[in-house]
């Protein structure tokens, strides 16, 4: 068995493979396989309604809010948001915690002004900003919740006069949120939710339909809720593969039991990187992500060495984003807690080679 630690697509759910494609060759029984079926056919919309009432019921979305599986990944929804939220003469507060969120900023200038109220640039983003104000005139506030690159996480949200906006792509489904505190949600599939190919948009109703600027259809978050995800054809796949990882989800307990094992996960992957004085962890101790565990070792030339010893056994995944280097271990809710302790084992029998 392979130890995924990849930071997406990431681990799904052997399970979850297992009837994905078994769907594909024959959906249901229905003598037809899934990528075939028509997205209209009874069969597709109850898959499509059951991922959106399971997102509802596992997140507790409140009542006021539409749950949107749309495509483009979100990067799409750097630039549907400010479209959608943002007036041209008003302007956007941004939080800049890593390079998803300063990709976000620039696709929102297209549309007006963006006030970065607080950044981490200055530290290669390795601790997440804290103490800004958020400007009660600006539309919306934007925030990243999880920082895959370096291993950041907001853990927890501020308070805004304004309505958040919030990429949780990264750890949506991974811990408990209060939906009501935003306004708008978006969320790429390929991290905790299934395969790459959609993403999860939680929008209030209430805060769509107030910039003057004319939408198009495919952008516009109104048609896609008027249409209940069906305005043009969906990626049934994804959404099918999406809605068998939400099943899961719910059967391990849901987001407040998986909460309390990313945790276990974290703390003892960050125990081992505290402990052995190999390794060093580059992030700030209080902002220390659950989903995304990065650390370097004291002595680089080392490292091709202990990725060698990891792909010996079974570990993928856990080389370090070209920007940041070292290792980063990406442990998605389906990652098994075994994997973590045969990471955790590669790392002392590093040292013990190696003291």
């Amino acid at each position: 068995m392979k130890h995924n630690f990849g930071a997406g697509p990431g681990i799904l759910p052997h399970e979850v493979l297992k009837q994905a494609a078994q769907a594909v060759v024959d959906f249901n029984g229905m003598g037809l396989s899934l990528l075939e079926i028509s997205h209209r056919a009874p069969e597709f919309e109850a898959v499509l309604d059951e991922a959106v009432k399971l997102v509802k019921e596992l997140l507790e979305v409140p009542e006021g809010y539409s749950v949107l599986f749309l495509q483009g990944g979100a990067s799409t929804q750097f630039a549907m948001l400010p479209y959608n939220l943002l007036p041209a003469d008003g302007k956007a507060a941004y939080v800049e915690s890593g390079v998803w969120a300063n990709k976000a900023l620039k696709e929102a200038k297209f549309f007006g002004e963006v006030e970065v109220i607080a950044t981490s640039k200055d530290s290669n983003f390795t601790y997440i900003p804290k103490d800004y104000t958020i400007p009660a005139d600006a539309a919306y506030l934007h925030l990243t919740s999880n920082n895959t690159i370096y291993g950041t996480q907001l853990h927890e949200f501020p308070k805004s006069p304004i309505p958040m906006a919030c990429d949780m792509s990264s750890d949506i489904f991974s811990r408990k949120i209060n939906v009501a505190d935003f306004g708008l949600i978006y969320a790429g599939a390929q991290k905790n939710m299934g395969p790459a190919g959609t993403t999860l948009v939680i929008v209030k109703d209430e805060i769509l339909g107030k910039v003057d600027r004319k939408i198009p259809s495919m952008f516009n978050y109104k048609v896609h809720a008027e249409n209940g995800s069906m305005y043009n054809t969906p990626p049934v796949f994804a959404i099918y593969v999406s809605m068998l990882t939400l099943r899961w989800v719910k059967s391990k307990g849901g987001v407040a039991a998986l909460a309390q094992e990313n945790k276990a996960k974290s703390r003892a992957l960050y125990t081992e990187i505290d402990r052995n004085p190999l390794f060093k962890p580059v992030c700030a101790v209080e902002d220390r992500s659950d989903m995304n565990v990065c650390f370097v070792m004291e002595n680089p030339e080392l490292e091709k060495a202990f990725l060698k010893l990891c792909d010996d056994k079974d570990i993928v995944g856990i080389k370090g984003h070209r920007s940041v280097g070292g290792f980063r271990a990406s442990i998605y809710n389906a990652l098994p807690i075994t994997s973590v302790h045969t990471l955790i084992d590669a790392m002392q029998e590093f040292q013990e080679k190696n003291k």
